[in-house]
């Protein structure tokens, strides 16, 4: 199963980062390249314990959808969201903070598990990794760009 291990400093607030990381709006703004919209669930403002998402969004040119489920919170330290229904045939996604000489550091922790078998596998090895770390890459830009800037006011005053 593989692991993608992201670690990103913010010179923001921990809380603030805490809350971009869950905040469906910001998310959506991420993730416009690949169309992601919550059509279900927790569809705005921000996702907390024992709630869910269901996101559509194109990926290698098919809609697909996908839940996920907040399954560990502890504010503003740590999040895990692990999919319901999706794609993979598993998948959680652990967001650590921590401060560091007033600073945060974002860790993001994506284990997941393809399907298909050695399909699946040969798939990671190829280029799903890549994209899903990309993915991650892109996101983490987007909430330290807000964070950085007054701009997360506008997700998390709204």
């Amino acid at each position: 199963m593989p692991r993608i291990e992201i670690r990103t400093e913010i010179n923001a607030e921990k809380e603030i980062v805490f809350d971009l990381s869950r905040s469906i709006d910001l998310h959506k703004i991420s993730t416009e390249k690949t169309n992601e919209e919550a059509i279900s669930g927790i569809t705005t403002g921000l996702i907390g314990m024992n709630e869910s998402v269901t996101w559509r969004a194109k990926h290698f040119g098919f809609y697909q959808n996908l839940t996920s489920k907040i399954t560990a919170f502890d504010r503003p330290n740590y999040f895990a969201d692990e999919m319901l229904n999706g794609a993979f045939k598993e998948f959680k996604h652990e967001h650590h903070f921590t401060s560091l000489n007033g600073k945060t550091i974002m860790t993001d922790y994506f284990d997941y598990k393809s399907p298909l078998g050695i399909l699946g596998e040969l798939a990671d090895y190829l280029f799903l990794e890549n994209y899903m770390t990309r993915l991650l890459e892109d996101r983490n830009r987007i909430i330290k760009e807000f964070a950085e800037s007054d701009n997360w006011k506008s997700i998390l005053n709204s």
